[in-house]
């Protein structure tokens, strides 16, 4: 095989063999410069990959230390005051006007009926008795015609000691 190789190029004329060394040449600078580019490509998207992945990295090992800040935090005491004035009190401090009645059952329920209250102002105000310890038991709540007003009548109640 190499001898009919050798033969065949060293049949061709000088000129010839001239030609085919300098496409063969020109050919193989192409091929390494499409290889190169495609390279240089995929480094450039593996920085921006690298990049990415590093900040989600911080945030991770950010978040990993809120949790463990947390872990070690000991869990704030459940209120003993009174439910129905701890109640009040989260609604006055929230400026929710609209409560048309509050009843405690028992010292452990509350109920409230809001008649018109803005339905975010109202979720701020779940989320401020949750962390006095204070559950949301039940809750019925209807849209009012005004946008982002609601009607609510919920029952809360204080949270179990574990």
């Amino acid at each position: 095989m190499r001898a009919a190789l050798r033969k065949a190029w060293k049949a061709r004329s000088p000129r010839e063999r001239m030609v085919v060394a300098a496409l063969a040449a020109v050919l193989g600078a192409a091929c390494y410069l499409l290889l190169l580019q495609s390279a240089e490509r995929g480094r450039g998207q593996l920085r921006t990959s690298v990049a990415a992945l590093r900040t989600q990295a911080a945030l991770l090992e950010q978040q990993a230390a809120e949790h463990q800040l947390l872990r070690a935090t000991p869990a704030t005491p459940a209120s003993t005051t009174d439910l129905r004035a701890l109640v009040q009190a989260r609604a006055d401090a929230a400026r929710l006007s609209g409560m048309t009645r509050i009843e405690a059952p028992d010292a452990d329920h509350v109920q409230v009926v809001f008649g018109a209250v803005p339905f975010a102002d109202w979720l701020g105000w779940v989320a401020a008795l949750q962390a006095q310890h204070v559950s949301l038991e039940a809750a019925r709540i209807e849209a009012l015609s005004a946008p982002g007003m609601v009607s609510a009548t919920a029952t809360l109640s204080r949270a179990k000691a574990q």
